[in-house]
């Protein structure tokens, strides 16, 4: 409390006392007792007034002690288990646990890491991929304001993300290598590229590069095989000089269907690790190429991402052309994609109508919207002259076809003509359009189907745009050339809509999801979120069955099947409530990468260390680290003080007192008669 608000206390004290004697001493010559009470009473009442004016307040010091953070991030990979380095790497952990001295000094937060960071110390060993620097990242998220030195407890093997050596990292890493840092001979097909679709009768390109890692000069064979027939072979030597080896050839598309195959190296008598001399692939052949038309009469970049997206599917190819182009080619496509149609596409209209031809109108400012309004006996836009950015809101209750939200709201608005459009008839929109923070309730891409023939119509240009957010969301292209796939397929099809769709995947490999779904419509092919549905699969090779619910997704069924392993199925999805099914097959290829290391990756984690200005140590021999962390006077206690200022007095308490002792002289005036 200051000086100051004490001499004011003081004074109103010496205040409320004169007062208070004045007002009674005066008017006797002696003070009585009871004179004496009344005067103490006015006193108490004064100076508890005055005291509420000063309001005094006093500053509260308060320490705190706050230990350093200590971060032990554990690899959780299944490559801890092919290096054999689980029980090595939970010894460890259970040490730093132990350690008593290292907790008194440092608050120890544990995690794992596999795909993802995980905060938690239970350690399964069963993560199918690893990412170092994604671990790395969200401890610097989190800790970005910390003192808190980081324990890697890894084999320094990363199988996808960016590469961790060069992390901005800003704390000091402190790894423990698992595993052995001595160099084995070994042979690996380290990549092998194939396209997923080939052509009936024709030839499809198989590209395998495959590695040797050692001095010695040695022989061996690489096969790839299907089934149980061999359809290509050839003798490869390597030695210091010689490690690599690019393998090209093309394979035949003899049948219509999904043809799996079995790349193989014949393994070194000495080699320690044979998982990584073989791979699978299959590749799907089909007997039909989808040929998709492009017109415009303008340039636009938006013609291109179509394009790439379109034939993003190796059974599609898509033509760019001007609608004085299309004329003498128009039967050679299966779908007519219009841009911003104007009175030069007249003709086309005129086929479309005359073939009840399916068609994908993209509209934007150049649309002439007179022109279209004609030739439309489906919809109606308002006639202006102005331009609206509109961004897309997506639709959950869309059902036509099973489609994933892409995130568009994080997508670039689209320009498209200001104005209202009304359908004639139904129509389910995909995308609404959405003005700033208002979603209305006009549609930017919506899908209808009238007498049999499908349309969509896009209300809006610069979907180029659309097609590189995805890419800066996604780091790939493929969720968004998917989603333009889908809706291809939707309008290239000329089957009836059937009552169940089911969406899979002729073969997954054995890293990722296993999803399917599906879709079940009523009678009036409105999507039916009450039907209970199950899939029955069968193992191809034991034979054995399965049943799994599907569950309600927001418009769509779906199961995830990632605990199957890896084999080729059979299965059936049914509608329980009716006699609907629908059957397939798909392979879940076999394959893991976390068991392609055959040691740890020293060099790496060296190299991190070093960059953060910490110190690595071999698993065999990290004790060190604890009395190498404890002795840091870096990784110091800080010592905290909080100041908060609060009142000296509870104005409730001092307005209690005042009113008691008001009521108090009151009461004893009236007692004894005074006025």
């Amino acid at each position: 409390m200051h000086t100051q608000t004490v001499l004011y206390i003081i004074l109103a004290g010496i205040i409320a006392l004169l007062l208070a004697l004045f007002q009674y001493k005066y008017k006797v010559k002696s003070m009585s007792k009871l004179y004496m009470l009344f005067a103490f009473l006015r006193f108490v009442i004064l100076f508890s007034v005055l005291l509420l004016l000063i309001n005094p307040k006093f500053e509260q010091l308060h320490l705190t002690t706050e230990k350093p953070k200590l971060l032990v991030a554990i690899d959780n990979s299944n490559s801890i288990v092919q290096l054999e380095q689980n029980e090595k790497a939970l010894s460890a952990i259970k040490a730093f646990k132990s350690n008593t001295e290292l907790n008194n000094k440092f608050d120890i937060e544990f995690y794992n890491f596999g795909a993802a960071l995980n905060s938690s110390d239970t350690i399964t060993f069963s993560e199918k991929q690893t990412d170092i620097s994604a671990a790395l990242d969200g401890l610097q998220d989190i800790y970005k304001d910390a003192i808190a030195p980081t324990v890697l407890i890894t084999d320094g093997n990363q199988t996808f993300g960016n590469d961790y050596e060069f992390t901005p990292y800003k704390q000091p890493v402190y790894p423990i290598i698992l595993g052995d840092t001595t160099s084995y001979s070994d042979l690996s097909i380290r990549q092998l590229n194939v396209n997923k679709y080939a052509y009936l009768k024709n030839k499809f390109p198989v590209e395998t590069i495959v590695v040797y890692n050692g001095k010695k000069t040695v022989n061996t064979t690489f096969t790839i095989t299907s089934g149980k027939q061999m359809v290509y072979t050839k003798n490869i030597t390597f030695n210091a000089a010689h490690n690599s080896e690019v393998i090209q050839i093309n394979l035949s598309a003899n049948h219509v269907g999904l043809s799996t195959y079995k790349a193989h190296l014949t393994p070194l008598n000495s080699e320690k690790n044979t998982v990584n001399n073989t791979k699978n692939f299959a590749v799907e052949v089909i007997d039909e190429k989808m040929k998709i038309a492009i017109v415009s009469s303008f340039y636009h970049p938006d013609l291109g991402a179509f394009k790439k997206s379109i034939e993003s599917n190796e059974q599609r190819e898509v033509s760019i052309l001007k609608p004085n182009e299309i004329k003498s080619k128009l039967n050679d496509f299966h779908l007519i994609i219009l841009y911003q149609p104007n009175n030069q596409f007249k003709f086309l209209f005129d086929v479309i109508h005359s073939e009840n031809r399916n068609t994908f109108i993209v509209s934007g400012p150049k649309t002439d919207w007179f022109f279209l309004n004609e030739q439309s006996k489906v919809y109606e836009h308002d006639i202006t002259t102005q331009t609206e950015m509109y961004q897309g809101e997506f639709n959950s209750n869309f059902s036509t076809f099973i489609v994933d939200d892409l995130n568009f709201e994080s997508f670039p608005p689209l320009q498209s003509t200001f104005g209202e459009i009304t359908f004639f008839g139904p129509y389910e929109t995909l995308l609404y359009k959405k003005l700033g923070s208002l979603t209305t309730k006009q549609p930017l891409l919506a899908t209808f189907e009238t007498n049999g023939r499908r349309e969509a119509l896009l209300l809006g240009e610069n979907i180029w745009q659309w097609r590189a957010q995805s890419f800066l969301n996604e780091k790939s292209f493929n969720t968004f050339d998917n989603f333009i796939g889908k809706l291809v397929q939707y309008l290239a099809s000329t089957k009836r809509k059937t009552r169940l769709v089911v969406d899979f995947e002729s073969f997954y490999e054995g890293v990722n999801s296993v999803l399917i779904k599906a879709q079940f419509f009523n009678k009036n092919y409105e999507f039916d979120a009450r039907e209970t549905l199950q899939i029955s699969l069968k193992n191809k090779e034991t034979g054995v069955v399965t049943e799994v619910p599907l569950v309600l997704k927001n418009n769509n069924y779906q199961v995830d099947l990632s605990h199957l392993p890896a084999s080729s199925y059979d299965f059936t999805v049914q509608a329980l409530g009716e006699n609907i099914s629908k059957s397939g097959s798909f392979t879940i290829l076999e394959y893991n990468v976390e068991q392609q290391f055959l040691n740890a990756n020293i060099d790496k984690i060296n190299t991190l260390a070093a960059k953060t200005n910490g110190t690595s140590y071999l698993i065999d021999d990290y004790e060190p680290i604890f009395e190498a962390l404890i002795s840091d006077k870096s990784f110091a206690t800080i010592q905290k003080s909080t100041k908060t200022t609060k009142g000296l007095i509870d104005w409730k308490y001092v307005l209690g007192l005042i009113v008691f002792c008001l009521s108090l002289e009151w009461l004893l005036r009236k007692y004894n008669g005074l006025t």
